[in-house]
C-alpha cells in the first residue's frame, strides 16, 4: 500500500520515537500506522536520515516540509553527525539561537531596582519577595486545580472549546521540568505538575495557564477537533518535540498567561489565591515578572555556554544567578534542563516562541485564537 506524505511523516516520527522517548510528545492518529512501526525491526538512524531526505524531496514548501526538516536534523544527530548547538537548534526549529548582550539584563535589573527598592543585592531582594509568595506544598494541587478551571472558562474569549474535552491533574516529583501536559487524544490531556520545586504564587498561575488553558490543552484539543477530525490532517495527530510545531506551541503557552493575567478576568485569579490564603498583589507581581522578562534570554545564553562554548555547570549556575536572578535550586534545575539530551535544544523555544507569537497576536485576541486553531508556520508569525 502506498502511503501519503502525511502518513510517511507520522511513521518517520514514530520510528525516531523508538530511539528516544522524548521525540513523540503525543500521538492520537490512526492506530494501524503506529502498530506497523511497533511490529517492524528498529530502523537504523542512517536509514531514517535517508527516509527524511526522500520525503523532503517529495514535498513542496509547506508546514509539513518544515516539520520533516526538523526530524531530518534530529535523525542526523542520532546517526552520529556532529552539529554545533546553534545549527542543531536551527535545523530542528527553524530559528537560530544567538547570545543576548548582558546590557539587556542590566536594563531589566534597573527596572527591578525601582520596583524592589532597598539595600543589599538585587538577587536577595527579588528572591526575598518571591519567597514571601511561595505556595505551601499541600496547597499546590487544590490551588492549581481552581486556577485551571477559571482559565478554562476564560478561554472562550479566544476560541470555543469542543464538547467533551477535558484533563486529569496529577502531582509528581523529581522531574527536569515544572509541569507537562501529556496529551492523550480524544480531546483529553493528562496534566502533570512537579511539586518538588518551590513554587511562588505567580509561578503557579503561569504554569497552570501555560499547560492548560488557553495554553497547551486548549491548543491540542482545538487542533484535534478542527484539523484532525474536521479536515483530516493526520499530520496534526502527532506532536513531535524537535520540530517547529513545538516552537509555536511553547510560544502559545508562554503568551497565554500574559494575556489572561492582565485582562478583565485577572481579578478572578487573584480571588482564587486569596481564598487559598496566599497573599499576592497580582498587578505588582505581573509588573515584576514583565520587568524580568528579558532576563529569560539568559537561559539561551546558558544553553550556548554549556553546549557550544564548553563552560562548566558551576560557571553557568553562577551566570544564571547573577543575570537571571535565580537562586541555587533554580539555577541547578535550569542547568539540568539545558544539559538533558531530551531537552537541551528545547531551551530557546520558550523565549523565541513567546516573542514570535506576541508579535503575531499584536494585542488582538482573535489572532491568538488563530494560533490555537490554525496550522501556522514559523514564517507566518514573522510576517
Amino acid at each position: 500500500m502506498t502511503l501519503s506524505a502525511a502518513e510517511r511523516y507520522v511513521q518517520l516520527g514514530l520510528r525516531l520515537g523508538r530511539h528516544d522517548d522524548g521525540v513523540v510528545d503525543a500521538y492520537f492518529g490512526p492506530p494501524e500506522l503506529a502498530a506497523a512501526v511497533e511490529a517492524e525491526p528498529l530502523a537504523a538512524p542512517a536509514r531514517l536520515v535517508a527516509d527524511a531526505e526522500a520525503l523532503l524531496g517529495d514535498l513542496a514548501d509547506s508546514w509539513l516540509r518544515d516539520q520533516v526538516a526538523g526530524l531530518h536534523t534530529f535523525a542526523r544527530v542520532l546517526a552520529g553527525e556532529s552539529l554545533s548547538f546553534a545549527d542543531e537548534v536551527h535545523g530542528c526549529y527553524g530559528i537560530r539561537p544567538v547570545h543576548t548582550d548582558e546590557a539587556v539584563f542590566a536594563t531589566a535589573h534597573a527596572r527591578l531596582e525601582e520596583l524592589l527598592p532597598g539595600s543589599g543585592p538585587l538577587l536577595d531582594r527579588y528572591q526575598s519577595w518571591r519567597e514571601s509568595t511561595l505556595v505551601p506544598t499541600g496547597q499546590i494541587a487544590p490551588t492549581i486545580a481552581a486556577v485551571i478551571e477559571e482559565a478554562r472558562a476564560q478561554t472562550r474569549a479566544f476560541a470555543e472549546l469542543p464538547a467533551g474535552e477535558g484533563y486529569a491533574l496529577e502531582m509528581v516529583s523529581d522531574e527536569p521540568w515544572m509541569g507537562y501536559n501529556y496529551y492523550l487524544g480524544d480531546l483529553r490531556g493528562r496534566v502533570v505538575i512537579n511539586e518538588s520545586l518551590a513554587t511562588s504564587s505567580f509561578e503557579l498561575l503561569h504554569l497552570a495557564i501555560h499547560e492548560t488553558y488557553p495554553g497547551h490543552q486548549a491548543e491540542r484539543c482545538l487542533k484535534e477537533h478542527l484539523l484532525v477530525r474536521g479536515q483530516g490532517l493526520i499530520e496534526e495527530a502527532i506532536v513531535l518535540a524537535p520540530t517547529p510545531q513545538s516552537l509555536i506551541s511553547e510560544g502559545i503557552g508562554e503568551l497565554a498567561p500574559e494575556l489572561v493575567l492582565q485582562g478583565e478576568g485577572a481579578d478572578a485569579f487573584a480571588a482564587i489565591l486569596h481564598r487559598a490564603g496566599l497573599k499576592l498583589d497580582l498587578s505588582f507581581a505581573f509588573a515584576i515578572e514583565q520587568a524580568r522578562l528579558d532576563c529569560h534570554w539568559g537561559m539561551v545564553n546558558a544553553a550556548l555556554m554549556l553546549n557550544e562554548h564548553g563552560a562548566s555547570e558551576a560557571e553557568v549556575q553562577s551566570y544564571l544567578e547573577r543575570w537571571g536572578l535565580l537562586n541555587a535550586e533554580q539555577s541547578g534545575h535550569a542547568v539540568r534542563f539545558a544539559t538533558e539530551p531530551s531537552s537541551r535544544t528545547y531551551v530557546p523555544v520558550y523565549p523565541v516562541g513567546r516573542e514570535l507569537c506576541r508579535s503575531f497576536v499584536d494585542g488582538q485576541p482573535e489572532r491568538f485564537g488563530a494560533l490555537l486553531t490554525r496550522q501556522l508556520r514559523v514564517s507566518d508569525l514573522s510576517q
